[in-house]
């Protein structure tokens, strides 16, 4: 049902809770805990696109008594929800250390927008953890908020994780993502990692050509998807407690070499800010694959546990 106010179409509480219902696909066990696909329609994404879907692992011992807290992971540029559960290796240790871990598509798909599929660096699989504002994308690539308010309201449902505990990371433009949701939500993320985030989008040609197609012309909007820009003119009024972040970046990196990350940009913007505590970590000879993100994984979940076990 559809219910028309001041001529603006909303939806009825009733539709709400149905979009915020998602069904399970697959249950797969995994070091005595399970790793699950599940698909559900998006009221902020929109109904013409294809379900969206996400993957999650449950640890051992999880269940309603026992509620344990979450990671949320946003993966990179062309990728989908399956490419860190069944690439990163980081069952054995969530499992270890108790925690779930969520992971979402990285764009709405099939929203039959001209051009959407035209290109790997933006549109489908590219989502940029953004709110469109541009007239052609604004109504269906709002990733920012799905992945801050409507997919946290599901996994709320969900009555093994405590989602009220819970923290973020990413890889790339998932790293991206996982440093502007919590530099524009103060103390809603407990902790933040990230994998080579492209760090200063609007100083970087990915950056320039999704800000560009999915924000406009005003580059002064840019500003308020980048995560350096947003550390350099956070103000300390505005977080309870310091915002804990941990980077790990290969020099080897191609990415890195070609000037589309530019951590020493938001390691400059941190260190002006007491209440940011971030490491750079810069990892001799590795690049930008999943070997990489294998290698230091366990340092990532350890480092999140640290702040929600506390």
């Amino acid at each position: 049902m559809l219910c028309k106010t001041g001529g603006n179409i909303k939806r009825s509480r009733l539709e709400l809770s149905y979009l915020l219902m998602a069904e399970l696909v697959k249950t797969t066990l995994c070091f005595g805990g399970k790793v699950q696909k599940w698909k559900h329609k998006s009221s902020v994404l929109g109904d013409e696109c294809n379900e969206m879907v996400f993957s999650t692992y449950l640890p051992p011992g999880a269940s309603a008594d026992a509620k344990v807290p979450v990671i949320y992971w946003l993966s990179g540029l062309t990728c989908t929800d399956e490419n860190f559960i069944t690439k990163a290796a980081a069952q054995r240790m969530a499992a270890e250390l108790g925690v779930a871990l969520v992971c979402p598509d990285t764009s709405p798909r099939g929203c039959n927008i001209e051009g959407e599929d035209e290109n790997w660096d933006f549109g489908t699989g590219a989502g940029f953890y953004v709110n469109a504002t541009a007239d052609k994308w604004k109504k269906n690539y709002n990733m920012f908020s799905y992945v801050t308010e409507e997919l946290p309201s599901i996994v709320a449902k969900m009555e093994e994780i405590d989602a009220s505990n819970c923290s973020i990371m990413g890889h790339s433009m998932g790293g991206h993502g996982s440093l502007i949701c919590s530099l524009k939500n103060p103390g809603k993320y407990k902790s933040t990692s990230a994998f080579s985030p492209i760090c200063n989008p609007v100083n970087c040609p990915w950056g320039k050509k999704a800000f560009g197609g999915y924000l406009g012309d005003n580059e002064e909007e840019w500003k308020q998807w980048d995560a350096t820009e947003l550390a350099r003119n956070a103000s300390e009024d505005s977080w309870k407690a310091p915002l804990n972040i941990l980077i790990d970046q290969g020099t080897a990196d191609n990415f890195l070499s070609d000037k589309q990350l530019l951590p020493e940009n938001f390691q400059e913007a941190c260190n002006s800010k007491s209440f940011i505590q971030a490491e750079v970590r810069m990892q001799e000879g590795y690049d930008h694959s999943y070997y990489f993100i294998q290698t230091f994984i366990n340092d990532h979940l350890q480092f999140h546990a640290k702040y929600l076990k506390q």
